[in-house]
């Protein structure tokens, strides 16, 4: 990306201290994010992906160091307009107590879309994300979990915003399936996407850039093209293995 470029999202030395003390769960984080890209946070559990995710609408506030979304300071942005066009798509999502089609809808319902708009966007993005038609009056009791992650997804897509968040946001589905979704959310260029993954194939396959965080530091912000995938997926193994003595 050209140094002339403006940045959508900069971070700055931007910290995050884990409560009351010296223990910090992201330290001393700068990168840019542009209009378009599509950047996948990768680490193991533990790493910061999620804190980060929820630093960028302000879930959570920075401990040290500034967020700038267009060049403005998010501590400056009222949340309600920073979150309409930075949206958060957690790994376990919720619907509120509604139905399918009122939890899709409710986005633009509270920003006082007018009916023909939400009706127009809701066909859409149905279409796009193929949700079956006999979901819509169903509650989140009535759907798995990676169903919910699929309408989640397409609820957050229905409002356009200008920045996709999402929080490992297939794990619950087939490849197949994750694929599709990936493969919705390249056809619109116009939405930047930054996404906490496991995945490491979805991330190889549909993502421009990766960011990748060990205790809380950003270790590596690479081209995808320049990644070794091999040492990548050795490491990830042995993090996993370590993880998994910790608990044994």
């Amino acid at each position: 990306m050209s140094s002339d470029t403006p940045a959508q999202i900069q971070l700055v030395q931007v910290s995050l201290a884990a409560g009351i003390g010296i223990h910090y769960l992201l330290q001393n984080i700068s990168f840019s994010v542009f209009a378009g890209d599509r950047i996948a946070l990768i680490g193991a559990s533990g790493a910061g992906k999620t804190s980060l995710l929820r630093l960028l609408n302000r879930l959570s506030d920075p401990s040290e160091g500034v967020i700038y979304f267009n060049a403005q300071a998010v501590r400056d942005i009222p949340v309600i307009q920073l979150r309409q066009q930075i949206m958060l798509v957690p790994q376990e999502p919720k619907l509120l107590g509604m139905n399918v089609q009122a939890a899709l809808t409710y986005p633009l319902v509270l920003q006082g879309a007018p009916p023909n708009l939400v009706k127009q966007r809701l066909a859409y993005w149905v279409e796009q994300m193929q949700i079956p038609s006999d979901w819509l009056e169903r509650d989140e009791l009535r759907l798995s979990l990676g169903e919910r992650q699929r309408v989640a997804i397409a609820r957050a897509l229905v409002a356009e915003p200008q920045i996709l968040l999402l929080d490992e946001p297939t794990s619950a589905l087939d490849v197949g399936r994750a694929e599709a979704v990936f493969q919705v959310l390249d056809r619109h260029p116009q939405i930047t996407l930054i996404t906490a993954t496991h995945q490491l194939d979805l991330a190889h396959q549909f993502c421009n850039r990766i960011l990748y965080l060990n205790q809380g530091e950003l270790i590596q912000d690479i081209e995808v093209e320049a990644v070794d995938w091999d040492v990548l997926r050795a490491t990830f193994s042995q993090q996993a293995q370590l993880a998994a003595n910790e608990w044994n």
